[in-house]
């Protein structure tokens, strides 16, 4: 009820303020157009004066003008009255009209463009609505009937298209040619036929068995997206977390499950996915381009002020996608200290083994995060020692000690 209650009272200041310029400018138009004539008339009058001074004129032509010019002016100050009592401002069915049409118009849009009756959610809350919305989402099937048929760019020639006939008919009679699936699943593809290509793919993935790859099933998957116009389905899902079990750094994976997350209403976990692959590379994958045009608005969707990182710069594998979920679901004290743990490991395996730039940057800023600057400034100063002489590295140190406060 206080929602609709301020939506109203808002309304109704903006057509009052409108209203209100309306009233003055008709008032300010009357009272301009009588004034000039009352200037001009005061004028002449005084013109007169002068000129009987000076004996420009005789008296009686100075009295008889003055008589004439004395009458203009009554004339026309009765005239302002009589203007001003006339019009007595805009129309009032005209301002009455203005103020239906602002309230009424602004109440209908919102009912048209908005969610009446729906409330701003705690995050435990958004959380849990997008869960239910993933678990309710449609399936593949569901997704691919709503769709209408899909038209490739260029038409198909007869003779490509009589190839297909028969690439058909051989794989029909040899459904267990590894080699003529693999081919009808690319060809299926080009023609727009994604279920079908998907369904070839299926098969491809059946007769490699134990020697499927993650890329394989990735194919798969995309595939299903494809079909399904770019949404993500829970068939596609499956497939591109079992990729991700068999290959943590899949990148086609990893951006799809980016995607299902942004359908689902979790741009917070699409964004760290999305960044990572940003900052991972390389920067001639086919993932690349698609992130950077949606990842700053998926930034904006997490809450998160974000400039595009240097593209496949190296950075070290970030978590895998089920850290990167679970993390999203921690309270602010379990996930920092989820981020501790991370960090003594990282901190343990550098004393270690070392590793590259990119590694002790991290944990520089981590332990900055953390509030740690004490730790933070010791691996900056042991870092700085470990790549004197290396400007690449070294550009990267310094950075990382600028962002944890610990350097100039």
């Amino acid at each position: 009820m206080g929602f609709w209650i301020i939506t109203v009272a808002m309304a109704a200041a903006v057509t009052a303020l409108l209203l209100r310029a309306m009233w003055r400018k008709s008032e300010t138009e009357i009272t301009d157009g009588a004034a000039y004539d009352l200037r001009v008339y005061r004028d002449q009058l005084a013109e007169v004066e002068r000129d009987v001074a000076r004996g420009v004129i005789p008296a009686d032509d100075g009295d008889r003008a003055r008589t004439e010019i004395s009458r203009r002016i009554l004339a026309a100050d009765a005239g302002r009255s009589t203007q001003a009592s006339q019009s007595g401002g805009p129309n009032p069915l005209f301002m009455g009209a203005i103020l239906v049409a602002m309230i009424g118009g602004s109440l209908a849009i919102y009912m048209k463009l908005g969610q009446p009756g729906y409330g701003d959610l705690a995050l435990e809350d958004r959380i849990a609505f997008a869960e239910e919305l993933r678990e309710n989402r449609p399936d593949q099937a569901t997704a691919v009937a709503g769709l209408p048929p899909f038209t490739p760019p260029e038409p198909p020639t007869a003779e490509f298209l009589s190839l297909m006939e028969r690439l058909r008919e051989t794989v029909a009679a040899r459904p267990n040619d590894l080699q003529g699936n693999q081919l009808l699943a690319q060809n299926e593809a080009r023609l727009g036929n994604f279920t079908e290509a998907a369904a070839a793919q299926n098969r491809v993935m059946q007769i490699m068995a134990d020697e499927i790859t993650a890329s394989d099933i990735s194919d798969y998957g995309e595939l299903l997206v494809l079909a399904a116009g770019g949404y993500v389905s829970p068939e596609a899902e499956t497939a591109f977390r079992a990729a991700l079990n068999l290959d943590e750094t899949d990148g086609r994976g990893r951006y799809y499950l980016g995607l299902m997350m942004i359908q689902t209403g979790r741009p917070d976990i699409a964004f760290r996915l999305w960044d990572a692959l940003l900052r991972r590379g390389p920067p001639d994958a086919s993932w690349i381009d698609p992130i950077v045009s949606q990842i700053e608005t998926v930034a904006q969707l997490a809450g998160v002020n974000y400039t595009l990182p240097a593209i496949g710069a190296g950075a070290a594998p970030g978590p895998s996608v089920d850290d990167i979920e679970a993390a999203a679901q921690m309270s602010t004290e379990d996930r920092m200290e989820m981020i501790g743990g991370m960090v003594e490991g990282l901190s343990d395996r550098l004393a270690m083994e070392g590793g590259p730039a990119r590694d002790w940057a991290r944990l520089i800023t981590s332990l900055g995060v953390l509030g740690r600057r004490s730790e933070a400034l010791a691996i900056y100063n042991n870092a700085a020692e470990v790549f004197a002489g290396e400007p690449a590295a070294m550009d990267i140190i310094t950075k990382a000690g600028q962002d944890a406060g610990v350097a100039e």
